[in-house]
Order: C-alpha cells, then sequence, then structure tokens
C-alpha cells in the first residue's frame, strides 16, 4: 500500500465516497430491518434503533465540540446548554400536539392544565406549528451562542477564564429551567410524546425514519466540518489555535472567526438535541448539568482532538459503553468515567485517533521497507 493510495483515502474524494457510501447503507438498513420479521434474530428491536439514534445525536454534540476546541482552541464547558435548548424547542412543539380525548392542539400543554396556568405564556405563540419550532431549535441556541461569545471574544476571555464562564452559564440555565414558574416542565421537563407531524412517535417506522434523518444529519453535518477544516477558514481556526496573536497581527480578526464558529457549533449541538428528544421520549434541566458538558469534552478527547472521526469515535465509544454500563454496574459508571478520562491523559494525548494513526505509520513504513 503506498502513499498516495492513503493520499486518496483521506483527499476530498474519498470523503465523499464514504460519504456516499453511508448515506446509502443508512437508506438500505431500515428498509431490510422493516422486511423482517419481528420474531426473527437478524431483526433489530425499536429500544436498539433509539440507542442507536441517540449516540449519532451525541456524535453531532461533539462534532460541534470538535470544531470549537480541537480546531480552534477553545474549551467549553457549556455546549450542553445549546444542545438543550435544541431539545426544548422541539419539546414544546411535541407537547402542543399531545391532545385530550383525542383532540390535538390544544391550548395548554398537560402540565400547564396541572400547575393551574390559564394562558399560553407568550414564549409558547405558534409552537403548535412544525416549521416555527424548527426555527426555534436554531435561533434559540443560535443567538445565545453569539450573544454570549460576542461579549466574551470582544473581552478576549480565553483559556481557563472562558471554560469557566461556559460552565456557569450553562448551571444558571440549569436552575432556571428547574422553576416551575419559567414554564418549561420544572424538574420534570417534558415528557408522554405522542405525535410528531400527526404521525405517531411510538411505532417502528417513525422510530426508523428518525434514525436515518439522524444518521443523515450526522453525515452532512460531517461533511460540512470536514469542508469548514480544510478551507482557508480552517487554516485561520488551526491558527488561532496555535498562536492568535500572530493571527492578529498578520491582519485578521481573530474574534469574528472564533464567533462565527462558536455559534455554528452551538447550532450544530441544538439540532442535535432537536433529533435526541422523539428518539429518547424526554427533556429536562438534567440534560444542562454541568457534568453533562463536561461528558461531551471527554467524548473528544478519547476520540482525538483535531480529528472529526475520533470525535464520532470517541462519542460512539463512552456512551456505547454508559449504555452497557449502567445496566450491569450501575453504581461503577462514574468511576468508569473518572478512569476513562485519566488514562487518556496520560497514555492518549491524541486520543484514540492518534493510536490509530500511529500504528498505519508503523504499517506504511513496514511495508515501504519490505518493497524491493
Amino acid at each position: 500500500m503506498d502513499k498516495s493510495l492513503f493520499s486518496r483515502l483521506y483527499g476530498p474524494r474519498g470523503w465523499m465516497v464514504v460519504g456516499a457510501l453511508a448515506v446509502v447503507a443508512f437508506i438500505v438498513f431500515p428498509l431490510c430491518n422493516l422486511a423482517i420479521p419481528k420474531d426473527s434474530l437478524f431483526h433489530i428491536p425499536d429500544y436498539t434503533v433509539a440507542l442507536l439514534g441517540k449516540i449519532m445525536c451525541y456524535a453531532m454534540v461533539a462534532l460541534a465540540m470538535d470544531l470549537i476546541w480541537g480546531y480552534t482552541g477553545i474549551l467549553s464547558l457549556g455546549h450542553g446548554v445549546f444542545f438543550a435548548l435544541g431539545g426544548y424547542a422541539m419539546g414544546m412543539y411535541l407537547m402542543r400536539q399531545i391532545g385530550l380525548d383525542g383532540v390535538y392542539h390544544m391550548p395548554l400543554p398537560d402540565f400547564m392544565v396541572f400547575l393551574d396556568w390559564k394562558t399560553l405564556p407568550w414564549y409558547w405563540n405558534f409552537t403548535d406549528h412544525f416549521w416555527y419550532a424548527m426555527l426555534l431549535v436554531v435561533l434559540a441556541p443560535g443567538l445565545l451562542a453569539f450573544i454570549f461569545g460576542f461579549f466574551a471574544f470582544r473581552s478576549r476571555i480565553k483559556g481557563v477564564y472562558f471554560s469557566i464562564i461556559t460552565q456557569a452559564m450553562t448551571f444558571a440555565f440549569m436552575l432556571l429551567f428547574f422553576r416551575n414558574d419559567t414554564g418549561f416542565g420544572g424538574n420534570n421537563g417534558f415528557t408522554d410524546f405522542k405525535r410528531i407531524l400527526d404521525i405517531p412517535i411510538a411505532t417502528s417506522g417513525m422510530r426508523m425514519t428518525l434514525f436515518v434523518l439522524s444518521a443523515l444529519v450526522l453525515i452532512a453535518m460531517l461533511l460540512m466540518a470536514r469542508w469548514i477544516v480544510t478551507s482557508k477558514l480552517g487554516r485561520v481556526l488551526t491558527a488561532i489555535r496555535d498562536a492568535e496573536s500572530r493571527v492578529m497581527f498578520s491582519g485578521y480578526n481573530p474574534v469574528r472567526y472564533k464567533l462565527f464558529i462558536w455559534t455554528l457549533s452551538a447550532v450544530m449541538c441544538g439540532i442535535a438535541g432537536a433529533l435526541y428528544v422523539p428518539q429518547v421520549g424526554i427533556i429536562n434541566p438534567s440534560e444542562m448539568s454541568p457534568a453533562n458538558s463536561i461528558e461531551i469534552a471527554i467524548w473528544v478527547a478519547l476520540g482525538g482532538r483535531g480529528s472529526l472521526v475520533g470525535a464520532i469515535l470517541g462519542a460512539g465509544i463512552v456512551n456505547g459503553a454508559k449504555s452497557w454500563l449502567t445496566v450491569a454496574f450501575p453504581e461503577y459508571w462514574l468511576f468508569f468515567l473518572g478512569l476513562l478520562f485519566i488514562l487518556v491523559t496520560l497514555f492518549l494525548p491524541n486520543g484514540v485517533m492518534g493510536l490509530l494513526g500511529g500504528l498505519r505509520k508503523k504499517i506504511f513504513m513496514r511495508s515501504k521497507e519490505a518493497q524491493p
């Protein structure tokens, strides 16, 4: 295997081929699974489909974190709030779809009726329209990120100080959403969803549709992120990560670049949250907990900072292990997460992708030495 082959595999054409194959695979897979009888050994149950869809949503968040941390050098410990805001925007629409006695689009969601609310809050207006909810999915995290980033980056807040204030922001929003008088369900949040676009959610067809949609969005985000990091914009972002002062002296304004990628990263998290909620069936303030945002950084660190595929791989490894450990050893999950982060820091500073990259170089060198 020569070096040119590696160049083709990791070049633009190789990525486009991988994306096309992935799209075909994620279309063929659900069609085949729906055709297989449910009592068959080869049929994948709805629970597994929903779990895979949830992990893909987490992978989108890891991808967003890698753009801002791995390529721009800005460690955010507040991406959980952007994910949750997108989820709440979708949840507001789903709650408006819940009806009583078969009648949908009631004036008040059921939890507001329980809390004896008399009128719908102004910020709930138009949330019974799908298009408006999708607009909120993008605007809510996007505007928050833009406003927050504008003042933070203009003030040249960076490093550990930026990480601290992002975590403070997440904690503040979590406390706000825990309150019953904010109109977001308080501690319980939103749950018991019934329909989306007047189609029942709890059906194999809808679960598979959400799975396919999550896969396609993840592929689109991966290709978009790949285009960004290989463009001039990506080179400027990497330069900001490595030497921001030199970038400034070269005539570039780092604030604009950081604000753009920061806002884009937040929007990606919001879209992931919107796809996450109907597949999991619940959204509550615990999604905004600081621990969740720290866990997102661990996914990227495990997979490998500055590697888009590594971020997806890290999210898959951690959440796949979490799904198994929380069932088999629920009391030891947090210890495992802490141990994993320590081991990665000590022995895998470049993550799993760094390890695979080192093995790839060794294989290439050996094959080159073996050539006559």
